[in-house]
């Protein structure tokens, strides 16, 4: 299998977030990126760097407003007197209607989630190069490769069409479906992140010709919290095309199969013909995230039952944070997928 990286994928490296009041380190390190290379290799994948499709692929997806912001806050911000090193908000709109600032501190609180998705001087390069590894993975199934995997740092189901979030900038598995799309196939996302791809789900949520399917954490009690319920089904020409499978906190294996049997379903009715695979290994029991209890062995399942599908598959990195396990996890789950 085909693993795609590019060493520009290092230089955004976030310093903070913000949670439940606590100034923290940010857990989206660069080291993430090393500690997936070797789990990647391990797992006798092949190391190839991707290619420039340029932005085209991109703005199929997000807004120009939005990548326009992207591109230039980081400059805007810091020129401001007694301006940070980071652009995190500090206030939100009550509604996201007509209205858009002008200042750098209204288009952070515009085009930012949460804190939780510092922009740094280094963040659209790499946010640019872990589009690029995606839209890459893509064409390299086009091409009649089975499957590759899309080593995204920094990852993406969290950035809606137009807003950052959840340490994402850029959604590189729609971006990936999208290119999909654009072949005349009929793409599923299946997301087994911990953490609900809420913003994969709001780029399809009116559309009919791209199927979203996530499992993950209840969100009523844990990230990204307004997003995730099960009665959120698509609105408009997607009703129907979207479908949420939330868990219980410290779901273990057994659990979690019988929730992919559901998705398997929906995907096979679908009709799909190809398959964005947002891989999450936060559901490990010693991710820092702490969701649910997948161990090792049971992230190599969980990849070999998505493999008897049968579908042409594109893996796109997501979440798993800095832990001792989070290569072995990513070995484990590219073993498990190609049957190792």
């Amino acid at each position: 299998m085909k693993a795609i990286f590019d060493d520009r994928q290092y230089v955004h490296d976030p310093k903070h977030f913000m949670r439940n009041g606590d100034r923290l380190e940010n857990p989206e390190q660069p080291e993430r990126a090393d500690r997936l290379k070797a789990g990647a290799i391990a797992a006798g994948c092949d190391i190839v760097v991707p290619s420039d499709n340029g932005l085209g692929p991109i703005a199929a997806i997000h807004t120009s407003e939005y990548l326009g912001f992207l591109r230039t806050i980081h400059g805007r911000w810091t020129a401001v007197d007694g301006a940070g090193p980071e652009v995190i908000p500090n206030i939100h709109p009550p509604a996201r209607t007509a209205s858009y600032p002008s200042s750098p501190a209204g288009l952070a609180g515009y085009h930012q989630a949460d804190t939780s998705c510092p922009i740094s001087e280094g963040t659209w390069e790499s946010a640019y190069w872990s589009a690029q590894t995606a839209i890459t993975g893509a064409d390299v199934v086009l091409a009649g490769g089975r499957s590759a995997y899309a080593l995204c740092r920094p990852p993406g189901h969290h950035a809606f069409s137009d807003m950052a979030g959840g340490f994402c900038f850029l959604s590189n598995a729609a971006i990936a479906a999208q290119r999909f799309v654009a072949a005349g196939l009929r793409p599923a996302i299946l997301d087994v992140d911990v953490h609900h791809g809420n913003g994969t789900q709001g780029v399809f949520y009116n559309r009919a010709d791209v199927l979203t399917v996530s499992i993950h954490a209840d969100p009523s009690g844990f990230y990204p919290f307004f997003w995730g319920y099960a009665a959120e089904r698509g609105d408009g020409a997607g009703l129907g095309s979207n479908l949420n499978l939330p868990l219980p906190r410290g779901t273990r294996e057994p659990e979690y199969q019988e929730s992919l049997a559901v998705a398997f379903e929906r995907i096979r009715d679908f009709g799909a013909d190809v398959l964005v695979l947002a891989l999450g290994l936060d559901t490990h029991v010693n991710d820092p995230f702490e969701g649910f209890a997948i161990s090792t062995e049971g992230l190599g399942d969980i990849t070999a039952a998505v493999a008897k599908v049968g579908l042409p598959t594109l893996l796109v990195q997501e979440g798993g944070y800095l832990s001792d396990d989070l290569g072995p996890n990513l070995t484990a789950a590219l073993q498990g997928f190609l049957g190792v």
